[in-house]
């Protein structure tokens, strides 16, 4: 249940009252983004489908490193992959009414063909082709409101660890409808999107890193991920995209 009309946090004592976020306030986007920026900086707030969240404080072995180990393999990912982008809990302007700010995310960048931009606040602008989420207690909001939200402004892929459940949902986007990623018989799930990053399932709900890596590494070394890195020095090479 969302709580409604809180008692203002002691470091929210410089802030005027309408300049306040409050769970299950409704705004614009634009609004939210003005509100948002006078908070203190250890604040998380997201608007979803125009209705504000406020993050909870972060568990350890719930969320931070969950959080950490998702972030080395989308960031490993990136590092190897020149025109691709990894990022976390970077703020997100999606559409009207969304203004999401997931753990991780992979972007293509607009140079090579990505359909987001960063804009002149700095702001991520239009939906990067990866987000990703690790879920403790926001389980039913990143599964159900934060899905419909990303499946709407056309992000292609969708990964949720749901870290108190032990499991992982990651979804592509299929004529409007958001399908699994198929686990394949080996026990990895692999990106339609993004060629060569493997995901190691077992290993990831494990915490094992070094297999994760591992599968990871193998999936840079084959021939789909050269061809993808191919073709998006091809995308620079021939100048922006209409």
């Amino acid at each position: 249940m969302i709580a409604t009309a809180p008692q203002p946090k002691s470091s929210w004592s410089r802030l005027d009252a309408s300049d306040w976020l409050e769970n299950g306030a409704h705004f614009s986007a634009s609004e939210f983004l003005r509100r948002y920026e006078k908070l203190p900086e250890d604040e998380k707030a997201e608007l979803v489908n125009g209705v504000v969240y406020m993050a909870p404080p972060v568990r350890f072995e719930q969320h931070a490193e969950p959080d950490s180990l998702i972030q080395t393999w989308l960031g490993v990912y990136g590092i190897a992959t020149p025109g691709v982008k990894s990022g976390t809990n970077s703020t997100i302007r999606l559409g009207p009414d969304d203004v999401p700010q997931p753990d991780g995310l992979l972007r293509i960048i607009p140079e090579r063909g990505g359909r987001s931009r960063v804009d002149a606040r700095g702001y991520i602008e239009g939906p990067p082709e990866l987000l990703v989420e690790v879920a403790a207690s926001s389980a039913s909001l990143d599964t159900r409101e934060k899905r419909a939200s990303y499946r709407r402004a056309g992000v292609r892929e969708y990964l949720v660890w749901r870290t108190l459940d032990a499991e992982i949902d990651w979804w592509m986007l299929e004529e409007d409808e958001y399908r699994p990623v198929p686990l394949d018989a080996d026990g990895i799930m692999r990106s339609q999107v993004f060629p060569g990053l493997w995901l190691a399932k077992d290993a990831l709900l494990a915490g094992d890193g070094q297999r994760l890596l591992a599968v990871l590494n193998e999936g840079l070394r084959h021939a789909d991920h050269s061809a993808f890195t191919a073709e998006l020095a091809r995308r620079q090479s021939d100048g922006p995209t209409a």
